[in-house]
C-alpha cells in the first residue's frame, strides 16, 4: 500500500473525495481555493469548477449532486457549473462554514459545521433528508469524518481538535444514541481528519500533520498504517470497479521550507487495498 500521486492538483485544502460509479470518476473539493474537481482514472481527464463559497464536500444522491458550502446545502449542476440553494445552515453563526459530509445507505445526508477560525465550539453535526434538517450533536469546533458501519447501525464522527473519534448507535429512522469513545489519537501523531469504512467494518482515517492514514478495527484497534510523502492527509475514498483503489486528498498550506520538503503536498494520491470499500 504505497501511495502514488495521480494528480498534482496543488490543493490548498483538498477534501471530500467521492467515487461516482456511473461515471467511473472521482470528485473532490479544494475548500480554500473554492474548487470542485473531477478526475477520470481510465482516461486521465481532469476538470475543475469554481464555486462562489468554500465547498466542504460533494455527494451524489439520486442522480443529484449536493455540495456543502459556507452558507448551506446547494444543488450542483455539472453541465453549467451552477449551484442552486437547497437549505441555509447555521445562518445565525456567520463565522461558521460546512465541513465534511457523507451519505448513509438510506440516502440520508450527514454533515458538520465548524468555526472557520478553528477556535470556537460553534460547530454541529446535522442529518438532512426528506424530513428536513435535524441537529444531531453540537458544541464542537471542527466536525469531521461522518461515516457508517456496514450494517448502518453505528455512526462515527470525529472531533478533530480534541483528537477523538466517537461512535454512536443509529436507529432505523436515523436517530443517534449511546455516544461513546471509539479512538483517541496520541500526541505527536497528527490530527484525525476525514474517515471512511471498508467492507470489513474497519475505519480508515486521514491524519492531518501526521504523514499517514490509519486503519482501525471495529473494536478501535490500530490494524495498519499507510505512510505518505506529505504531512496533511485529509480524507480517503474507495473507488474503481472492485472498490479496492483508495484515493486520498491532501492539503498544502505550508511554509516555503516545508513546501520544498513536500513537493507533492496538496496532490491527489491513490494506492491499492486488499479489502474493498462499501
Amino acid at each position: 500500500m504505497t501511495p502514488e500521486c495521480c494528480w498534482k492538483v496543488d490543493a490548498t485544502l483538498g477534501e471530500g473525495p467521492m467515487w461516482r460509479a456511473s461515471e467511473q470518476a472521482l470528485w473532490f473539493v479544494d475548500i480554500k481555493k473554492h474548487h470542485l474537481h473531477r478526475f477520470e482514472p481510465a482516461t486521465g481527464a481532469k476538470k475543475t469548477y469554481d464555486t462562489p463559497e468554500s465547498p466542504g464536500f460533494i455527494v451524489c444522491r439520486g442522480g443529484d449532486f449536493i455540495v456543502g458550502m459556507t452558507s448551506g446545502l446547494y444543488r450542483f449542476h455539472p453541465d453549467s457549473g451552477s449551484l442552486t440553494l437547497i437549505e441555509r445552515v447555521d445562518a445565525d453563526k456567520p463565522g461558521n462554514r460546512l465541513n465534511d459530509g457523507a451519505l448513509d445507505a438510506q440516502g440520508r445526508l450527514w454533515f458538520g459545521t465548524m468555526d472557520n477560525g478553528e477556535e470556537k465550539k460553534t460547530g454541529s453535526v446535522y442529518r438532512y433528508d426528506e424530513r428536513g434538517l435535524k441537529l444531531m450533536d453540537c458544541n464542537i469546533c471542527i466536525t469531521n469524518g461522518p461515516c457508517f458501519s456496514p450494517d448502518c447501525r453505528t455512526f462515527y464522527h470525529t472531533d478533530t481538535l480534541e483528537k477523538t473519534i466517537w461512535a454512536y448507535d443509529v436507529s432505523a429512522d436515523g436517530n443517534l444514541s449511546n455516544k461513546r469513545l471509539f479512538v483517541t489519537i496520541e500526541e505527536g501523531a497528527g490530527y484525525p481528519d476525514g474517515s471512511v469504512v471498508d467492507a470489513e467494518g474497519c475505519l480508515w482515517l486521514g491524519l492531518f500533520a501526521g504523514w499517514a492514514a490509519r486503519r482501525y478495527s471495529p473494536q478501535g484497534k490500530l490494524v495498519s498504517t499507510v505512510r505518505f510523502p506529505c504531512a496533511n492527509i485529509t480524507k480517503l475514498c474507495f473507488a474503481g470497479p472492485d472498490l479496492k483503489t483508495v484515493y486520498a486528498t491532501t492539503a498544502s498550506g505550508l511554509s516555503d521550507a516545508e513546501r520544498a520538503q513536500q513537493p507533492l503536498a496538496g496532490g491527489l494520491f491513490r494506492f491499492e487495498s486488499t479489502v474493498a470499500g462499501l
